[in-house]
């Protein structure tokens, strides 16, 4: 059977590629170090300023989703990252950063609005047994835009010495970026979404702001949200110590571009490979998080065991002249291979917890205000984390940082695992509403047949 185009895969694959040219190359830049920078400040600071105002349009995403629909937020939302590239442009040439850390600060608001139109899409319109599957899709065709991106760099300043990305590498992720943009027009409206079982994805159609403000502010007493806090604000602190005390620290340009392609490309393999976990029909749905909680565990005290054994090898990063080249293979294959399997683990994770916050309900404007809290949570801790690396915190105190805040997210994490139901609610009383009209279209049948036979 071929994909319909109101079908809930068809508009999660289309979100996808939007977040393939839009997200994936902001991804692929921030990947590099210091946005592709010689000097990691200004990135810094600019990503200080993005999650700052990410914080806050992450939080209210879901409630502007809710009342705008997905098409144009994510329409407009998408032009904001074509800014942020194109910032770094203007500082190539003029060495000034207040353009790009006011880029920034718009960028944030755009991200929080679309990562929340993202969320709502991924999580709310498949069936509870094919959320694991409809996340891994997404996350691959996302991730291949982190590859593409890695690959641009790669070729462009191939024969490069500078440490710095050239103005064509910026000028392609603008361009993308645009596209990507105009591709969420192609979204169809939610209210037109159908499984293919046949039902609607939509379950409440009808809001306003009064009823959006006052949900948002339940969300932070809601026990769920709370216990999941830890969790959010953990999921993009590592990237500051990844991109810049990793990549950017230890390789040379062409080569952060080149980890970058295996970077996102191997995140598309660890998405694919627990969602096969996260759907395993065999399992109950609480044991399936149980699972998934003890590999994401495991796999991330490994890492961070990796990355203090990298950083006391190299404690003071690498020069300019002597940073490693991917061709230097007695150098380059250990850091390479930590690096490939830091992609890996946040795949595990995102994977995890958006696959926990799709399996809380099924309806969709709420779980458009759970992906917006989660995002919003998520963009404080990576403000924090992104300044502390432009205030100079010692990379090793980032790393503790890093495996410390992770621990502390380990017993919230497994309470919201343990308050899973093996059916949301949600879903009992579409299934009870899909059996009364059921029984009412039958009971119609045999009137007529009654009355045909009189």
């Amino acid at each position: 059977m071929g994909l319909r185009y109101y079908s809930a895969m068809t508009q999660v694959i289309i979100v996808g590629f939007v977040c393939f040219l839009c997200p994936g190359m902001f991804n692929a830049l921030n990947g590099t170090g210091g946005g592709g920078q010689l000097d990691p400040t200004a990135g810094n600071n600019a990503n200080t300023a993005l999650y700052s105002t990410f914080v806050v349009f992450g939080v209210l995403g879901g409630a502007i989703v809710n009342l705008c629909g997905v098409r144009w937020t994510i329409f407009v939302s998408g032009f904001t990252y074509a800014l942020y590239s194109g910032s770094y442009i203007y500082l190539n040439h003029t060495g000034n950063s207040s353009f790009t850390i006011a880029a920034g600060a718009i960028l944030g608001i755009g991200a929080g609005i679309l990562w929340a139109a993202q969320g709502m899409i991924m999580v709310s319109y498949p069936r509870e047994e094919e959320k694991g599957r409809y996340i891994a899709i997404f996350w691959v065709i996302f991730n291949l835009g982190g590859m593409l991106g890695g690959i641009l760099p790669f070729a462009i300043n191939y024969h490069s010495d500078s440490g710095s990305l050239a103005d064509g590498v910026y000028i392609a992720f603008v361009i993308l970026e645009c596209l990507g943009a105009f591709l969420g027009l192609a979204l169809a409206p939610p209210s037109k979404v159908t499984r293919d079982d046949g039902s609607s994805v939509v379950l409440v159609k009808y809001t306003n702001l009064g009823t959006e403000t006052i949900e948002i502010l339940k969300l932070f007493i809601n026990p769920l949200m709370l216990g999941l806090l830890p969790m959010c604000f953990t999921s993009n602190f590592f990237y500051t110590y990844q991109f810049d005390n990793i990549n950017g620290a230890l390789f040379n340009v062409r080569t952060r571009g080149f980890n970058n392609i295996f970077y996102w490309g191997f995140q598309m393999v660890g998405s694919y490979a627990i969602s096969f976990l996260l759907d395993y029909s065999k399992l109950g749905r609480k044991t399936r998080g149980y699972v998934a909680f003890g590999v994401v565990l495991v796999f991330f005290n490994a890492i961070w065991g990796g990355s203090l054994a990298l950083h006391n090898k190299y404690p003071d990063g690498l020069s300019l002249e002597d940073r490693i080249d991917f061709k230097d293979s007695s150098r380059a294959s250990g850091p390479i291979i930590l690096y490939i399997f830091c992609g890996v683990g946040d795949a595990l994770y995102q994977t995890f917890a958006y696959w926990i916050i799709g399996a809380l309900s099924n309806d969709n404007q709420l779980l458009a205000r759970y992906i917006g809290f989660y995002k919003g949570m998520q963009s404080f801790g990576g403000a924090i984390s992104w300044q502390l690396d432009a205030k100079k915190v010692s990379p090793k105190n980032q790393l503790v940082a890093n495996w410390v805040l992770f621990a502390l997210s380990v017993p919230s994490m497994l309470y919201v695992v343990w308050r899973i139901k093996e059916h949301s609610e949600d879903q009992n009383v579409r299934s009870k509403a899909n059996d009364n009209l059921e029984n009412y279209a039958g009971n119609v049948a045999d009137d007529k047949a009654s009355v045909a036979a009189n």
